[in-house]
C-alpha cells in the first residue's frame, strides 16, 4: 500500500508544482520580452522625432536637410555599433532615409516587411510573437514618422534576441531550482504523511497475521495516525477480545465435555466387560459393543488433546529438528516393522524455532497416519531439509493417496476419506498436528506423492518470532 500511495502523492504534488511553475515561467518570458519591446518602442520614437524634420532630398533647403540626415545617420550608426541592433528610417517608397548598417534594406517579405506595412497605416506595429530560449528569432518594431498628419517614413528596428533568451533561460533555471527544492520538500512531506497514515495499518496487518496464525493474545499496540485508524485499532482489539473469549468458551466446553464423558464411558465399558463374563467368549455382539466403546473413548481422548493443543501456548526455543525427527522415526520403527512397512529417515541436524513437545506430537500424528495407510512391503520416508528461512520435515508414503477433492478437506476435524472408514482412527490426528504447529508459527501441507501415496510437509520457522530473543541465533550444526 505504501508503494501505491506514495507515488500517487508525489504525482499529485508534481502536478501542482508544474501547474504553478509553468505559468510562472511563461510570465517571466513574457515580462523579459515586453521589457525589450518597450525599449525598442522608445528607441523608434526617438529616431522618428529626429527623422520628422528630414524632408525629401529634392527640398531646396539642402543644407539643413543634409545636416539633419547626417545627424540621424550618425545616431543610427552609433546605435548599431553599441547594441548590435539593425535600425533604419525608410520612406514610403522603401528607399532609405538613413540606415545602419549601410547594406541593410527593406526585404520583400517577412516580419520586417509586415511591420513596415503596418506602420504605414499610421500605427505602431503589433507586439512580436513570444520568443522562447530555443528559438533564434529577432524582434521587429516599427513606428511611423508623421508630419502634418501624414506618414512620410517608417522607423524599423530589427533586434537580436540572444541576451533576452539568455535572461529568460536563467530565470527558468532559478524557477526549476525552486521547483526541485519544493519537490524534495514535498517528497519528504509525502514520506512523513504516508508513514503517519500507514503505520497503524502496518501494525494492524501484522497483528491480524499473528491472530490468523494462532497467536490469539496479539493486540494492536497504541500508535499515532489519523483518528479513524486509531478508532479502528481500538475496535479491532475489542473484536479480538470477544473472539478470544468465544473460542476460549468453546475450547473449555470441548475439554470439559470430553473430560466429563470419560467417567460414565469408563463405567459403561466396565459394565460391558462384566456383561461379557456372562456371555460366551465368541459372542459377536458383545465384541462389537466393546470395540465401539473403545473407539468412543479414543475420540474423547483426541477431543481433549485437540482442545489442549488449541488452548496452550507454544514454548518456543531453538530446537534441533533433525534430531527430533530421527527420534520419532526410531520410536515408530517397531510399529512399522510389525506391519511390514519400511520406515526410513534422512534427518541431518538443522535448527529452527519450535516447541519440541508440540513438534514431536505433530510428527507422531503424521508418521502414524503414513504407517497406518501404507500397505506391507512399501516404504515411508522421513526427510529433513532447511533453507535460510524455514526447516521442513517431509513424510512421504506409498499408500493409496487422496484425490484432488480429498486433498482440499484433509486435516478437517472428524473428516476421513470414504475409502478408509474401515481403518481405525477418529479423524482428529491431523487437526491436532495443525493446531500444535500453528501455535509455534509452523504449518502443515499435503500433496500427492507420485506414482501413488501422500506427501506431508511440516514447516517450522528458522527466524525468531516477534518478541523472542534472537541472541542464540540459528546455524546448521
Amino acid at each position: 500500500m505504501h508503494t501505491r500511495l506514495l507515488p500517487l502523492l508525489i504525482v499529485l504534488m508534481a502536478a501542482v508544482l508544474l501547474a504553478l511553475g509553468v505559468p510562472l515561467a511563461v510570465s517571466l518570458a513574457g515580462a523579459q520580452q515586453q521589457k525589450v519591446v518597450v525599449d525598442r518602442i522608445d528607441d523608434t520614437a526617438r529616431f522618428a522625432a529626429l527623422a520628422q524634420f528630414v524632408t525629401e532630398p529634392t527640398d531646396p533647403a539642402g543644407g539643413d536637410i543634409n545636416e539633419r540626415r547626417e545627424t540621424l545617420r550618425s545616431e543610427l550608426r552609433s546605435y548599431h555599433e553599441v547594441y548590435g541592433i539593425r535600425a533604419g528610417v525608410f520612406y514610403r517608397n522603401d528607399s532609405p532615409m538613413a540606415q545602419a548598417p549601410d547594406d541593410w534594406f527593406l526585404p520583400r517579405a517577412g516580419e520586417v516587411r509586415d511591420a513596415f506595412e503596418e506602420a504605414l497605416l499610421s500605427r505602431r506595429s503589433h507586439d512580436p510573437e513570444q520568443v522562447w530560449p530555443w528559438q533564434r528569432h529577432s524582434l521587429v518594431v516599427a513606428s511611423p514618422v508623421i508630419r502634418d498628419g501624414d506618414v512620410v517614413a517608417v522607423v524599423v528596428t530589427d533586434s537580436p534576441t540572444g541576451q533576452m533568451r539568455s535572461r529568460i533561460l536563467q530565470g527558468w533555471l532559478v524557477i526549476a531550482a525552486g521547483e526541485a527544492a519544493a519537490m524534495l520538500l514535498a517528497v519528504g512531506a509525502a514520506l512523513r504523511l504516508t508513514g503517519w497514515v500507514l503505520k497503524p495499518v502496518r501494525i494492524l496487518d501484522a497483528t491480524t497475521h499473528d491472530i490468523a496464525t494462532g497467536r490469539l493474545k496479539s493486540r494492536v499496540a497504541a500508535a499515532g495516525g489519523p483518528p479513524e485508524l486509531r478508532r479502528l485499532a481500538r475496535s479491532f482489539n475489542e473484536m479480538a477480545d470477544n473472539v478470544e473469549d468465544v473460542l476460549e468458551q468453546q475450547r473449555a466446553f470441548v475439554a470439559d465435555a470430553s473430560h466429563q464423558l470419560r467417567n460414565p464411558l469408563s463405567a459403561l465399558l466396565l459394565r460391558i466387560e462384566l456383561l461379557a463374563l456372562e456371555l460366551p467368549e465368541d459372542n459377536e455382539e458383545i465384541a462389537s459393543v466393546r470395540a465401539e466403546g473403545k473407539r468412543l473413548a479414543q475420540v474423547l481422548d483426541d477431543l481433549l488433546d485437540l482442545a489442549l493443543a488449541e488452548h496452550s501456548e507454544a514454548s518456543l526455543q531453538v530446537a534441533d529438528v533433525g534430531a527430533l525427527a530421527a527420534e520419532r522415526v526410531a520410536a515408530w520403527a517397531p510399529t512399522a516393522e510389525a506391519k511390514g512397512v519400511r520406515l526410513t529417515g534422512n534427518c541431518p541436524p538443522t535448527t529452527a524455532w519450535a516447541d519440541p513437545v508440540a513438534l514431536s506430537s505433530a510428527l507422531d500424528a503424521v508418521i502414524d497416519n503414513a504407517v497406518k495407510f501404507t500397505p506391507a512391503d512399501e516404504t515411508v520416508e522421513v526427510t529433513v531439509t532447511s533453507n535460510g528461512d524455514t526447516s521442513t520435515v517431509v513424510v512421504t508414503d506409498n499408500g493409496p493417496g487422496l484425490t484432488d477433492e480429498e486433498l482440499t478437506r484433509v486435516g478437517d476435524r472428524f473428516w476421513r476419506s470414504g475409502r478408509h472408514q474401515n481403518i481405525r482412527g477418529s479423524g482428529l490426528g491431523l487437526s491436532i498436528s495443525r493446531a500444535l504447529l500453528a501455535s509455534g508459527g509452523g504449518s502443515i501441507a499435503y500433496e500427492r506423492h507420485e506414482p501413488h501415496g501422500l506427501r506431508v510437509t511440516v514447516t517450522v520457522p528458522r527466524n525468531a518470532p516477534t518478541g523472542e530473543s534472537t541472541a542464540q541465533g540459528l546455524t546448521d550444526r
